[in-house]
């Protein structure tokens, strides 16, 4: 691609992300048996979970956007392509919850987009095994992340909040399979100093996007 059509797809995909409604290939993950009725506490509890998973979508896009950039390996940029084309899913789902919760996105989305877009840069430059290993790292923490939204403890949404749960099962699910796809492609483990980094980094931005 030339470099100029690739920086417009670039700024199109940021714009997309960042001001237009998404819209998802797939039906929304539902659990149509179990209906969800919700407390106020328990619906601000859920809101404010469900804008930090979105906002990790947000980040999904830019760091796929932008490892797909770097890379100069036609068949890793198409599988970035193609998981960034998927994530849009998760993208649509929580939007469509937040705004069913009644609550708004991060008011710092666009410095969420610009931040994980530079880490994805930096490591699709460092070459395409450390940047896979980057994906491969980022998609198990946000796994484990997802996975304390399903147990029971201060980071879980409400046990009744059924339809929230459905699609962060679903979520779930999807990050791990990118993760053994970055894997099957030849991804290196990343020192584990830098996935302490990463995990100070995520907790950082979980705890402000939870509020702003």
């Amino acid at each position: 691609m030339h470099p100029t059509d690739a920086l417009i797809n670039t700024l199109d995909s940021a714009l997309r992300t960042l001001f237009a409604k998404p819209h998802a290939s797939a039906p929304c993950a539902t659990l149509p048996e179990a209906p969800t009725t919700l407390s106020q506490p328990e619906r601000e509890q859920a809101a404010g979970l469900m804008r930090v998973n979105h906002v990790g979508e947000i980040c999904a896009q830019a760091l796929y956007t932008a490892q797909a950039l770097a890379t100069r390996n036609p068949r890793l940029r198409a599988q970035y392509e193609a998981a960034c084309a998927e994530e849009v899913d998760h993208l649509a789902w929580t939007a469509q919850r937040l705004d069913e919760l009644g609550a708004r996105p991060s008011l710092l989305n666009p410095l969420w987009y610009a931040g994980a877009f530079g880490l994805g840069l930096l490591a699709g430059r460092l070459g395409d095994t450390i940047s896979l290993g980057f994906v491969v790292e980022t998609e198990r923490q946000v796994g484990a992340h997802l996975q304390s939204h399903l147990g029971s403890g201060p980071d879980a949404l409400p046990a009744g909040d059924h339809a929230s749960r459905a699609i962060v099962a679903q979520m779930h699910s999807d990050e791990l399979a990118h993760a053994r796809a970055a894997e099957d492609a030849g991804a290196v483990p990343l020192p584990p100093v830098v996935q302490e980094l990463m995990r100070g980094a995520a907790k950082v931005m979980t705890n402000l996007a939870r509020r702003v």
